[in-house]
């Protein structure tokens, strides 16, 4: 931080040091204008290239308008707050790439002007980008990224060698989102086989290790289980194998590069068959790259509240959608939120006196007590989000409303059973 004898002696010259204990008001005043120019960044890092880029846009826009907001309000005297987007998504991958994702960490640790981050989109990319942050004692909140092993005090080693948490999130993990559809499914549609697939990624396994235990417990049989290759084109076989087992159910753990594929190859194979996922499965990708009919009657699950058929929401809404062209779904709003929390600890590190660096920050952050459009944002000891809500969609296609319109197609069910 420029401290204001360095502002003054920069608006004096290195000549006239020694006579700085008798500094004129003006030149006192001057200084002080340099020190409210300090910036301070928020990383945002995104899977914004590949299968999930347009459910990532959407994202990220929801961090922008938290960041752009505080900006415009001046809500922190003598700091500016500017964002920084990184992609972990690349083209060869065809979504998001572990090894750009370490990249973008590297990149926002040797930023010292970068105190805190959003991000990332998915799991895959925060398991290579923890133990980078850590070691960097930056801070990291994501509104996406829902495994839980990386804040799991039994693999802080792996992901969390600096010691503190600084991973940290506004959504619920797959504890508690695997569980939440087998118990929708129990409960509410008596489904009594089921057969799992999974995409290999980290978000993907997972979440169908949690469905799968969880579908178990509820009295569930479980007729089988395999990987798909995400890049592969042709699910045909593993899908004509399921059809001969005749499940009531598929449950999907993965993202839309598998997801987009398997939506449309089952809807020919096994039409008849309940189909479901996690939040891999929520973007308006799966509406336009899948498509009616095949993407009718999916069952989807998110990791946060349901908000955006909140009358309480309108205004918001209207003001995301006036800023970007498009409606914001769920995910934009944790987003938002995250940024949110960052801006108040930023505030209130500032509003110390003391220098606002990142480890600041990362405290400031884990004694957190917001307010956000989610309600009260707090994190447990280990980063996680206190509140543990898992919201149930099922795929409705509205014909009177876009292709894309995740909250007419997506038909709100409720929040998943907890037991």
């Amino acid at each position: 931080m420029i401290t204001r004898r360095a502002a003054i002696e920069a608006a004096l010259g290195a000549g006239t040091a020694a006579v700085l204990g008798a500094v004129s008001p003006v030149l006192a005043q001057a200084a002080d204008q340099v020190v409210a120019d300090q910036v301070v960044k928020v990383g945002i890092d995104l899977s914004l290239t590949g299968a999930d880029a347009e459910s990532a846009a959407r994202i990220k826009n929801g961090a922008l308008l938290a960041i752009e907001e505080a900006a415009a309000k001046h809500e922190i005297p003598g700091y500016r707050i500017e964002a920084v987007t990184y992609d972990d998504g690349t083209a060869t991958a065809g979504q998001y790439d572990p090894a750009q994702a370490a990249t973008n960490a590297r990149k926002m640790v040797s930023d010292h002007d970068v105190v805190a981050a959003v991000g990332p989109q998915m799991s895959g990319a925060g398991k290579a980008m923890a133990p980078i942050l850590s070691q960097g004692g930056l801070a990291i909140i994501t509104p996406a990224s829902t495994n839980p092993d990386i804040t799991d005090p039994r693999f802080a080693p792996q992901y969390r060698p600096g010691g503190k948490p600084v991973y940290f999130r506004t959504v619920t993990t797959d504890t508690y989102q695997g569980p939440g559809l087998a118990n929708y499914w129990s409960d509410t549609l008596h489904v009594k086989t089921v057969y799992i697939l999974d995409d290999g990624g980290a978000f993907g396994v997972g979440l169908a290790d949690a469905f799968q235990k969880r579908a178990e417990q509820k009295g569930i049989k479980v007729l089988g289980r395999d990987r798909l290759d995400a890049k592969a084109a042709d699910y045909t076989t593993v899908l004509t194998k399921i059809k001969s087992l005749n499940p009531d159910a598929l449950y999907f753990g993965g993202v839309l590069q598998a997801g987009v594929k398997l939506a449309k190859q089952s809807y020919d194979i096994i039409p008849k068959v309940i189909k479901g996922g996690g939040d891999g499965m929520m973007g308006p990708e799966m509406l336009t790259a899948a498509g009616f009919p095949a993407a009718e009657g999916w069952y989807v699950t998110i990791a946060s509240p349901h908000l955006t058929e909140d009358d309480r929401m309108a205004d918001w809404m209207k003001s995301y959608k006036s800023r970007f062209g498009v409606s914001p779904d769920d995910y934009a709003i944790t987003a938002y939120d995250a940024g949110l929390v960052i801006i108040d600890a930023i505030k209130r590190v500032a509003a110390t006196g003391k220098l606002v660096t990142r480890d600041a920050v990362r405290d400031a952050i884990q004694v957190a007590d917001v307010k956000t459009l989610q309600g009260g944002v707090s994190f447990d000891a280990n980063g996680d989000l206190k509140d543990r809500t898992v919201s149930v969609f099922h795929i409705k296609h509205d014909p009177s409303f876009p292709a894309d319109d995740l909250v007419h197609q997506y038909r709100y069910l409720g929040v998943a059973p907890t037991s």
